[in-house]
C-alpha cells in the first residue's frame, strides 16, 4: 500500500494536504477522502508540507541514495529533474514563497559533479556591468528581448529557417531536426554512433534569436559540435591519448565563449545579457535559496517565467533547493566571451575552429601547428570575411562597455 502526498491550492488562500491512498487495485479509500479533508494550512507552510524526509534532503543528486536504485548518466542528463513541471506549477501557486524539490532519475560520479559545485565571483563586476548597461540602454529586459530578438515565431516557422540555414552552410544532408519543448537550454546539437542531431525547443523563441542559436548550436556546440567534430577528426591530437602527449588544455572556457560570441555578433545591438546573466544567477543561487535567488533576480527582469528558467538552470543538480548552492557549468559562457574578446586583435579565430577541440592557449604553440592537418577542415561562411568578422568583435566590446575593462581579464 503506498501513500502520495500532493498539494493543492484552495481558492488562493489556503493550501490542503490530501493523502491519496492506493489501495493496490487503482482506487482510493474512503479514508483518504475523509482525512483530506481534516487539515487545512496557510501559505507560510507550504515550504513544511511540501519537503521530503529529512533523511533525503541531505543527498546530493550524484550521490546513490539508500535503498534506491539510481542509473548512471552522463552530467547533464543527471542533473536534469524529473519534475520541472510540477514544481515550477507550485512555485507559482504559492506566490514565489516556495523552494521547489528537484527529484531525478539517475545519477552522476562525485568527481564529475564537484567540478561545478564551486562558482566563482572573479567576473561578477563585469557580468553586472553588462546588465547595468543593457538595462540603461533599454529600460527593461522586455524591451531588450523584443528590439534585439525580433519578432516571435512558430513552431513552423522555427523548423522552416533552421532547414534553410542548414543549407546555406552544406549540412542539410548531414543533420537532422528535432524540435522539443521539454529542453531546459535552449538547444543543444548531439552526436550519436555518427548521427547528428539538433535539439531546439520552440518556447519563447523569437527570430533573430534562432538565427543567434543555430550559430551557437551549429557551429560550436562544445565537445559535439558538427564541425567542430568534423575538424577535430582530422587532427593527430583526435584521441586522448594523443592530447595528453601534446598536452593540449581543456576545450572550455574557450569553446562556450566561441559559441556565445556568434550567438549574438550579427545582431545591431549585441549585448551579452544572457550570459551575463547566466553567470550572476549562478553565484548568488550559490549563496541563496531558489526563492530568494528568484527574488533576487527580480532588478533585472520581470517575468517570472523568464526568472524561473534561469534560477532552475542555477539550481539544477540540487534536492532541496531551500539551501545554497548552484550548478556553476553556466559561468564558462561570459569567461570564455571575456578571454577571447581581450585577444581579439591577435588571436587567430579561423584557425582556432580548423584546429579542432583546443583552447585559445594552444592555438600557436609550434607542437600544434606542425602537427595540424588543415587540408580539408571546414569553417562558416560568416567566418571568411575576416575584416567584417573582426569590426563586429569590436562593436560587441563597445557595446557593453568592456573597453576599459578588459586588461583585467585572465
Amino acid at each position: 500500500m503506498e501513500v502520495v502526498y500532493k498539494l493543492h491550492l484552495n481558492n488562493q488562500k489556503k493550501y490542503v494536504q490530501k493523502p491519496y491512498l492506493n489501495t493496490g487495485n487503482g482506487q482510493i479509500s474512503n479514508q483518504a477522502r475523509k482525512q483530506s479533508k481534516k487539515k487545512c494550512f496557510s501559505p507560510c507552510r507550504l515550504d513544511e508540507l511540501a519537503a521530503p524526509p529529512a533523511r533525503l534532503r541531505l543527498l546530493p543528486v550524484h550521490q546513490k541514495m539508500t535503498n534506491i536504485r539510481l542509473k548512471k548518466l552522463p552530467l547533464l542528463a543527471a542533473v536534469k529533474p524529473e519534475n520541472v513541471k510540477a514544481e515550477k506549477d507550485r512555485f507559482m501557486r504559492a506566490n514565489f514563497n516556495y523552494n521547489p524539490y528537484f527529484m531525478y532519475k539517475g545519477c552522476t560520479d562525485d568527481k564529475t559533479m564537484n567540478t561545478f559545485n564551486y562558482p566563482s565571483d572573479r567576473y561578477l563586476p563585469e557580468a553586472i556591468l553588462i546588465l547595468e548597461n543593457t538595462i540603461a540602454h533599454f529600460g527593461n529586459f522586455e524591451t531588450f528581448e523584443k528590439v534585439t530578438g525580433g519578432p516571435p515565431i512558430t513552431r513552423a516557422g522555427v523548423l522552416s529557417l533552421t532547414k534553410q540555414y542548414l543549407a546555406n552552410e552544406n549540412l542539410e544532408d548531414e543533420v537532422r531536426i528535432i524540435l522539443k519543448d521539454d529542453l531546459i537550454s535552449r538547444g543543444s546539437f548531439i552526436n550519436s554512433h555518427g548521427y547528428y542531431t539538433v535539439h531546439l525547443r520552440c518556447a519563447n523563441l523569437r527570430e533573430n534569436c534562432l538565427e543567434g542559436l543555430l550559430n551557437h548550436e551549429v557551429v560550436y556546440f562544445p565537445g559535439t559540435h558538427y564541425l567542430r567534430s568534423y575538424n577535430n577528426k582530422l587532427q593527430p591530437w583526435a584521441t586522448l591519448d594523443e592530447r595528453n602527449k601534446l598536452d593540449i588544455g581543456p576545450v572550455n572556457p574557450t569553446e562556450e565563449g566561441l559559441a556565445s560570441l556568434h550567438s549574438i555578433m550579427f545582431r545591431s545591438k549585441p549585448f551579452l545579457w544572457r550570459i551575463a546573466l547566466l553567470y550572476y544567477t549562478t553565484y548568488k543561487a550559490s549563496k541563496m535559496s531558489f526563492k530568494d535567488t528568484f527574488s533576487d533576480l527580480s532588478k533585472y527582469v520581470e517575468n517570472p517565467d523568464i526568472r524561473w528558467e534561469y534560477c532552475m538552470r542555477a539550481k539544477r543538480g540540487q534536492l532541496d533547493t531551500s539551501r545554497p548552492g548552484s550548478f556553476c557549468k553556466d559561468q564558462v559562457y561570459l569567461v570564455g566571451v571575456l578571454q577571447l574578446l581581450k585577444r581579439r586583435k591577435n588571436l587567430d579565430f579561423p584557425m582556432l575552429l580548423r584546429l579542432g577541440k583546443i583552447s585559445f592557449r594552444d592555438v600557436n604553440r609550434r607542437c600544434v601547428t606542425d602537427a595540424a592537418k588543415l587540408d580539408k577542415t571546414r569553417i562558416p561562411k560568416f567566418m571568411e570575411d575576416l575584416e567584417s568578422y573582426h569590426q563586429k568583435l569590436d562593436n560587441v566590446v563597445k557595446t557593453n562597455g568592456l573597453t576599459d575593462i578588459l586588461s583585467h581579464v585572465e
